[in-house]
């Protein structure tokens, strides 16, 4: 959808699309419920998958095709995906700090599409702007969005130098109006980033340190996926669906020990956010954030997140008898949703992992140079930034290398927050002090309805052409997104 068109389609909608959503009543949803149309699968039957590992082609270079496949996701029926790899979610690749590595992306889909390494500090070239696009072979160009400085490639090498430290991120389809539904096919994986600091720690490692790649979907009577039509305006606020997937399945169990285990929590959600506890009970000890370690490990009786973030926990099955069920809820959802997937505890086991009270040295907190503030919110009937839909092209800010600034932010609607290539920490909710999980270095941050959030982001790495945007995907696609210049 071009963007003419686009805010001639946001005109049409008028106000039905945040009334059914509930905004004006501060609700903790984020988006419009889309229902299943096929029997769904009795929670906790199926077993938890662990994405595959990329291999490199040779030592820094991997390559990876994106293609249509069909895969069994509800059990008995074949759905058709979108995946890097021909795979929902992606291969994860495992990269180490320092090592600079390409990962190369041929596009074998009918569509044209952008991949964004999501927490990567990477040249502008290699950040998946939405408009450098990676096409299919024979795709007609006009048919896409057009911009003066589109570029077009069937195969793209993205550069990744990879000087940052340890931390969950991930990748995901970032094609200018159309990241929603492109990310709800298929188009996501993890890459988590190591090095020597993490490696000196005795955190559970191996079978012990599980990927959680937590998102909903709905499904259509044979197994297809469903997506609203994109003139529907119903589903301006986001698509919520009514199955959770973890790693690509319904509600998955995972047999486990009784030991410590590595939970890399992600909310690859298009709009739904989660508020996670674990029932019977129990506590998450937070070990890392969007971008990397903590200084010091953090209990939690609940995590919330938002689509985009990371949360790294560690959880200590010994806790419960052998024999236990360990639920993984959702206590923003009821229904079927409230359901994430389930631990059981299977037998005692050898343990010489275990958290230390200092994970890593924190950097030293930088001095702002100045303040700015974005305000994301409709205007009018447009999901905008400062008043204005997406302008490619046009930074509303040009921060200087090496420098930090405060951003203000502030928002009337559940809007996760993302910046690329910029690393920040919350300052401060509504002139308060943060909440215990927005600790660390983050990429994203949930900015509730009228709130106003202040984070401190540094701006380290690279000059060029960056941006900030909505993660709600549906936002995103309807205009909310800004770019800014680091120069």
């Amino acid at each position: 959808m071009s963007a003419a068109s686009r805010r001639a389609f946001l005109g049409m909608l008028g106000g039905a699309g945040l009334a059914v959503a509930g905004c004006g009543a501060f609700a903790e949803t984020s988006g419009r419920l889309l229902a299943s149309r096929l029997p769904l699968p009795r929670p906790f039957t199926v077993p938890l998958p662990v994405p595959e590992v990329a291999r490199p082609v040779r030592p820094g270079r991997y390559e990876v095709t994106q293609r249509v496949a069909k895969v069994e996701i509800i059990p008995g029926v074949t759905t058709e995906v979108w995946g890097y790899g021909g795979t929902f979610p992606g291969p994860t690749f495992e990269l180490r700090r320092g090592s600079r590595t390409t990962i190369a992306v041929r596009n074998e889909l009918p569509v044209p599409t952008s991949t964004h390494l999501h927490g990567g500090v990477n040249p502008p070239a290699s950040d998946g702007y939405p408009t450098d696009l990676v096409v299919p072979g024979g795709y007609a160009a006009h048919h896409d969005h057009q911009h003066a400085e589109t570029r077009h490639q069937t195969v793209k090498d993205y550069d990744y130098p990879l000087e940052q430290r340890a931390a969950t991120l991930w990748y995901h389809d970032h094609r200018m109006d159309h990241t929603a539904p492109q990310v709800w096919r298929g188009l996501a994986g993890f890459a988590l980033v190591r090095d020597t600091e993490e490696d000196a720690l005795p955190l559970p490692g191996g079978e012990r340190e599980l990927p959680l790649m937590i998102c909903d979907r709905a499904f259509g009577e044979d197994g297809s996926f469903r997506y609203p039509d994109p003139h529907d305006g119903d589903y301006m606020a986001g698509v919520e669906g009514d199955v959770i997937l973890v790693n690509g399945a319904p509600w998955p169990v995972a047999e486990v020990t009784a030991t410590r285990y590595r939970l890399r929590l992600l909310n690859a959600s298009n709009a739904r956010r989660y508020r996670l506890r674990l029932a019977p009970g129990g506590r998450f000890t937070q070990i890392g954030s969007d971008a990397g370690l903590l200084a010091a490990p953090v209990a939690h009786d609940t995590i919330p997140i938002a689509p985009g973030e990371r949360y790294d926990v560690v959880v200590d099955f010994s806790a419960y008898p052998v024999g236990s069920a360990v639920t993984l809820i959702n206590t923003l959802a009821g229904g079927p949703a409230r359901n994430v997937m389930r631990f059981i505890v299977t037998r005692r086991a050898a343990d010489d992992s275990a958290v230390p009270r200092t994970l890593a040295r924190p950097d030293a907190r930088p001095t702002a140079v100045t303040t700015r503030t974005f305000d994301f919110r409709r205007t009018g009937n447009a999901w905008t930034i400062n008043g204005h839909p997406y302008r490619p092209g046009i930074p509303l800010a040009r921060p200087r290398l090496g420098t930090a600034e405060i951003w203000r932010l502030t928002s009337d609607f559940h809007h996760p927050v993302h910046v690329h290539l910029a690393h920040f920490q919350v300052l401060a909710r509504n002139g308060r002090p943060p909440a215990a999980t927005d600790g660390g270095w983050k990429d994203t941050v949930d900015v509730r309805p009228y709130e106003v959030v202040d984070v401190l982001a540094r701006f380290d790495g690279y000059r060029g052409r960056y941006m900030l945007h909505c993660h709600n995907l549906e936002h995103e696609d309807m205009a909310m997104m800004a770019d800014f210049d680091v120069v």
